[in-house]
């Protein structure tokens, strides 16, 4: 059935008038996601490919509808479109925008939190459910219907593996990223909770990466009794001491926390079968699975 995203979502674009909001508008549309309306202040009565243009997330709701936000605008301005489609009620929102201020990114995650909005971001590719909806800037060629879950800290990782498994015949329930930043919304935990009740998820993929404690935290949640199988890879485990590896988050701290062996070990401890490399996934998920 697709978790958070399916045939029913009706996105909204903000930023739809920039170069990254315009040719992803175009690519989710071709993938059949249903995009009603964008939005870009003060360009309200154009159109992209198609897609009517608004002022406000609100007036496009009233006119055209929608009950989701995807936000393509700039960093400095992202707080305020987050804002923006959390008090219009778009669940969930899937911020791409990357870099956001630390302090920005808290205040969005306490106002959705205080209207029980779904984040997905800042910093992620989105959300994908095959053949059903896409809100993100995923290869589309790559992903099938299947029963797997995927959730994954790196978008690169993400694409990678899900084209690996889909080789090996594994399509894809949902995947979708949590996000590069330090702070982002949805985290593995919440992710876990969502797949667990899917009844079209049979197994799950963890793509990890070194930084922060979240696969530390979802080994112990696993580890309390989880009823579906999860596989899971670690990036960064040559990673050194207080350098930044690609994504803001993905920093190993001084005195050794956030290590992707501290990582692969807790979920080791959980009962979670961690693979080496990204190609070994596959195998690891027929034996899961058989």
């Amino acid at each position: 059935m697709g978790i958070i995203v399916d045939e029913d979502t009706e996105v909204i674009v903000q930023g739809i008038t920039g170069q990254q909001g315009i040719f992803h508008t175009e690519y989710m549309k071709d993938y059949g996601t249903n995009i009603v309306g964008g939005v870009t202040p003060g360009k309200g009565g154009k159109e992209v490919k198609g897609v009517p243009v608004f002022n406000t997330v609100e007036s496009a709701k009233e006119k055209v509808g929608g009950n989701a936000s995807i936000i393509f605008v700039p960093a400095p301005f992202s707080k305020d479109a987050a804002f923006e489609a959390i008090e219009a009620g778009m669940d969930p929102v899937v911020i791409i925008t990357e870099n956001i201020p630390v302090q920005d990114s808290a205040k969005i995650m306490r106002l959705a939190e205080m209207n029980d909005t779904t984040i997905i971001g800042p910093n992620t590719p989105g959300i994908i459910s095959p053949g059903k909806s896409k809100v993100g800037i995923m290869p589309n060629h790559i992903f099938e219907e299947g029963n797997v879950g995927l959730v994954s800290r790196s978008g690169t990782l993400t694409y990678e593996i899900v084209n690996t498994i889909t080789e090996k015949g594994y399509g894809q329930s949902t995947a979708f990223g949590l996000g590069g930043d330090p702070i982002v919304g949805l985290d593995f935990i919440d992710s876990l909770k969502f797949y667990e009740e899917d009844p079209e998820t049979d197994a799950v993929i963890m793509i990890g990466e070194i930084g922060g404690s979240a696969e530390e935290n979802a080994a112990k949640f696993i580890k309390e009794g989880y009823d579906k199988p999860v596989v899971a890879y670690i990036a960064g485990r040559t990673a050194p001491e207080g350098k930044r590896m690609g994504h803001a988050g993905a920093i190993v701290s001084e005195g050794g926390t956030g290590t992707a062996e501290s990582k692969i070990k807790a979920l080791e401890d959980a009962g979670v079968s961690v693979a080496r490399m990204p190609t070994e996934i596959g195998d690891i998920l027929d034996r899961e699975l058989e």
